[in-house]
């Protein structure tokens, strides 16, 4: 299969400005400004969260980085490698994290495009030209250089409604098992109100005194090898421990040092707005002490009522309120202590929990659908730029 160089290939590859740094100001409203939080899902979502530029500083300013229909987004800061397809007239215009791509006359199929920025090998190249160890970042020099394999535009649109079709199906079961958080957190919502200003006037007491002493490694610790979870280990999206890291006792981090017990609700002290929160289901992991762990006096307080407290969006502000350290933003486990959690009763707490395990038994049907069609979009991914889909 031919390859082409992507530089060589289109009309246009830029990136946008933040206005800021010219002296403009955002606006109340204006053209709409997007940033890498704006591209995701191959949709480019204009939501609350879009900010706005005034007509003359897109049209002056920052020409160079109008979007027009048809061009290609791809995410180059941050979380690396996300595109979309711009499939209206409205006028845009983007920041930094954001790169342009306009294909003009080129042969290259937009979704197809996408696709192959998603597959491995577009991966793999990205990965190998990252600016900095620290933060994923890709230059335009970078991206011009990315090679893509190149059949005839017709088995380009094949290839593309394939993975198109795919892709649709796994997003369906994605946003079927985002409706059933939606529905727990709702349900939760609905039977005790808001856990921080607590409208139904439940009594309440400081969360340490609801919880058991969980214990560290220490000198009498007999077991030669650990079962570690660190932050990274919780999967933030569905809220459980999905990986693990095995090592000798002797040789583990200086943070492994929490003894947990199976139903130990996780809460990730390190950056709270990102909602790194699980229930531990195994005994005898070790956890990191980036975890504020709390082993729950099941006579007060319901673990599952605890996690589902966390998950709430208030109590995720009320935290990443107490948060210190601009570069390292944690809340202290002192204030995690002091916390006041509604205490409904205990009969109610575990209504609660028997309903959200029958809303947890579907959404677990749904994720295994996902892992098939993510199993079945991957494998088709990387056979199409192989030439061996169409």
């Amino acid at each position: 299969m031919m390859q082409v160089q992507l530089g060589n290939s289109v009309e246009v590859i830029t990136k946008g400005t933040t206005p800021t740094t010219l002296g403009k100001d955002f606006k109340e409203s204006g053209i709409k400004f997007l940033r890498a939080q704006n591209v995701i899902n191959g949709k480019v979502l204009l939501n609350d969260d879009i900010l706005y530029i005034d007509e003359n500083t897109h049209y002056s300013e920052l020409k160079r980085s109008q979007i027009k229909k048809g061009d290609v987004l791809l995410t180059i800061a941050g979380t690396i490698g996300r595109t979309a397809i711009v499939s209206n007239d409205e006028p845009l215009n983007c920041n930094q994290a954001v790169a342009i791509i306009r294909l003009g006359d080129s042969d290259i199929n937009p979704s197809f495009l996408c696709h192959f920025i998603a597959s491995k090998n577009a991966q793999s190249q990205f990965i190998k030209g990252k600016v900095t160890a620290t933060i994923s970042n890709l230059s335009l020099g970078q991206i011009k250089k990315l090679k893509i394999p190149l059949p005839p535009l017709d088995q380009q649109k094949q290839i593309a409604s394939i993975l198109d079709t795919a892709d649709a199906y796994r997003q369906k079961t994605k946003a079927l098992i985002e409706k059933y958080d939606a529905l727990t957190q709702s349900l939760f919502l609905d039977m005790f109100g808001d856990p921080v200003t607590n409208p139904k006037g439940w009594k309440n007491e400081i969360l340490q005194k609801c919880l058991i002493k969980v214990d560290k490694i220490g000198k009498s610790y007999d077991k030669n090898k650990i079962e570690y979870v660190d932050i990274a280990s919780i999967d933030n999206v569905s809220n459980v421990v999905t990986k693990t890291t095995a090592y000798l006792t002797k040789d583990r981090p200086s943070r492994a040092q929490q003894i947990l017990c199976s139903g130990d609700v996780l809460f990730s002290t390190v950056r709270p707005n990102l909602k790194n929160i699980a229930i531990n289901m195994i005994d005898g992991r070790i956890g990191t002490t980036g975890f504020f762990v709390c082993r729950t006096n099941s006579h007060l307080l319901s673990n599952h009522f605890l996690f589902n407290v966390f998950l709430t969006d208030s109590v995720t502000d009320y935290f990443v309120s107490m948060t210190s350290g601009a570069n390292y933003p944690a809340i202290k486990s002192s204030e995690m202590k002091k916390f006041k959690i509604i205490l409904p009763p205990l009969e109610l707490q575990n209504q609660f929990a028997d309903r959200i395990e029958a809303i947890e038994a579907q959404k677990a049907i749904a994720q295994q659908e996902l892992d098939k069609a993510d199993e079945l979009f991957n494998s088709l991914l990387q056979k199409a730029f192989k030439g061996e889909l169409v």
